[in-house]
């Protein structure tokens, strides 16, 4: 019974193998092909929510442009305030972290961003479809 186990193992490193090769495995591979954005951070700068983005390009193309249309929404779920951010430019096969303050708002009043639409990333494409979006921020949703 041993013997079926590890033949049985090695099979299926080897399909494994062979699917990461044929590019059909799932993970890094896939998120290669756009950027991901993650709500790292909010914190309160006197008047100001100061929000740190970090955004992830591990694709071989870069980004001369990433215009964010980003809408913020209080705990009753009413829209407080939308801002136009530009992220960009997001170098290939680089994560960095983009700061920018939202005046006037307050952080612990937040429960969602809602990445409302990409208005530009560079070229003819679906740049809302390009990303990705997470939230690190405990109590605050970040989604498209």
């Amino acid at each position: 019974m041993p013997v079926f186990a590890i033949t049985r193992a090695t099979r299926l490193a080897r399909l494994f193998a062979g699917a990461a090769a044929l590019g059909l495995a799932t993970g890094p591979a896939v998120a290669a092909s756009g950027v991901s954005i993650e709500l790292n951070r909010l914190e309160q700068r006197d008047a100001a929510c100061r929000v740190s983005l970090l955004v992830s390009n591990p694709g071989d193309k870069a980004y001369d442009s990433l215009k964010l249309d980003l809408v913020f929404f209080d705990k009753d779920g009413v829209i407080s305030r939308r801002l136009a951010v530009e992220a960009g430019p997001i170098r290939a096969s680089k994560t960095t972290v983009k700061l920018f303050d939202a005046g006037d708002a307050r952080c612990e009043g937040v429960s969602r961003v809602l990445l409302n639409d990409v208005t530009a990333c560079g070229g003819d494409q679906d740049c809302l479809g390009l990303v990705t979006t997470t939230s690190r921020v405990k109590g605050v949703e970040f989604g498209k």
